[in-house]
């Protein structure tokens, strides 16, 4: 679990505890989880893992401890805050702060290299893909990558907190300094064309005959819910580009095989092949840009299975909030040089949010497991309500 993503946890005691301890179950009751799950059970550990939080997943009380305060408190000076985080995200954890070390002020090696450091700093060889991952999005979360003359560098703590904002200034000009440019059309296009990726490749699916070989073939399976639209559309170009650069290169490591829906069936139509990869396959990656329904409607077949799913999401599109506070992995493709720097990172945090999903496995979280966890009773049982 990322540093941003074990926040959660701290950020709710100071929304609903005002920065005291609070009664766990309180606090878990103000956030619509579940206290007996496995996804709040981690929740907990990873963020006390982090040292954000004291207080087991089974204790009465949870609170912050001082540098987690400090890490969350919307009135200390933000300065303290990101010193706060790079401490506990970066400069606490010995692999991470291993590597920050070794390559700080430096342009990011790849991620071959980056392995070659976890490993050099004592990560056990079963954990140096994941610990790399985690590295990156906690690097990324803090500030310390940055992009300087078309690449990716680490730069030291001491950069960011140079370039971090003081306090003072009126909430308008804070929010205009951090308004997001929408990718002109023009950007779009030069993107798409700038990577021109193969025709999608076609994928031979089992015989229905064999059984164990068809459930064999969906464990294996990543199955990608996206906007395709017509052949020369934006959102067909968008989608190829995404599979081809992003989702393919990510997944391999993982051994899973990437399939989308036009391979099988027709675009827009949602058949009962379609239905039966998004019950089945071991995990459904799901691109949210251009707010396509008919992708919302297969999510929520998804969340109704209740199995591994990631989203993405093209960055300045609106993720709606039932969906937002899920693992969603953001795509800044503005222009061509935004996004060319950073499609390594990218993959690295799909790669992990698809590790940390599957991992969850059965126990995925969604707005049905939040809000309404009887659901899956009375579909398996209706006769008892």
């Amino acid at each position: 679990m990322s540093f941003k993503e074990a926040l959660l946890l701290a950020e709710a005691i100071q929304t609903h505890g005002a920065g005291k301890p609070i009664r766990r179950l309180t606090l878990l009751e103000s956030l619509g989880r579940s206290p007996g799950s496995d996804a709040v059970r981690k929740l907990i550990t990873s963020s006390g893992q982090y040292g954000i939080t004291e207080g087991a997943y089974n204790a009465e009380f949870l609170s912050l401890t001082p540098t987690g305060a400090i890490a969350t408190d919307p009135d200390y000076a933000i300065a303290g805050r990101v010193t706060a985080r790079f401490q506990l995200a970066i400069e606490s954890i010995a692999p991470f702060a291993a590597i920050y070390q070794q390559y700080k002020n430096s342009r990011l090696p790849s991620v071959e290299v980056l392995r070659d450091a976890a490993s050099g700093a004592g990560t056990h060889e079963d954990h140096v893909a994941e610990c790399v991952e985690t590295f990156l999005a906690n690097a990324r979360e803090v500030g310390l990558i940055r992009t300087i003359a078309g690449s990716e560098h680490i730069v030291p703590i001491e950069a960011v907190l140079e370039q971090t904002p003081d306090d003072s200034g009126t909430a308008e000009e804070q929010e205009r300094n951090s308004e997001y440019s929408e990718p002109t059309e023009e950007a779009q296009a030069e993107i798409v064309a700038r990577f021109a990726p193969p025709p999608p490749k076609t994928r031979k699916l089992p015989k229905s005959g064999n059984k164990g070989s068809h459930a064999s073939a969906f464990n294996k399976t990543c199955f990608v819910v996206s906007p395709i639209g017509s052949a020369d559309s934006v959102e067909r170009k968008h989608a190829d580009l995404v599979l081809s650069s992003l989702i393919e290169p990510a997944l391999e490591g993982l051994g899973l095989e990437v399939v989308r829906a036009d391979r099988i069936s027709k675009p827009g139509l949602i058949t009962g092949q379609v239905i039966e990869h998004i019950a089945q396959a071991a995990l459904v990656i799901a691109d949210l840009s251009f707010a396509n329904p008919n992708v919302y409607y297969e999510l929520a077949l998804r969340h109704a299975v209740r199995r591994p799913v990631v989203q993405l999401i093209r960055t300045g599109d609106k993720l709606p909030f039932d969906v937002g506070q899920y693992r969603t992995v953001e795509i800044d493709m503005t222009d061509i040089y935004v996004l060319v720097p950073k499609l390594d990172l990218h993959r690295q945090e799909i790669t992990r949010q698809a590790r940390a999903a599957m991992d969850d496995g059965g126990n995925t979280e969604s707005p049905l497991s939040q809000f309404f966890p009887a659901f899956w009773d009375h579909i398996d049982h209706p006769e008892e309500n």
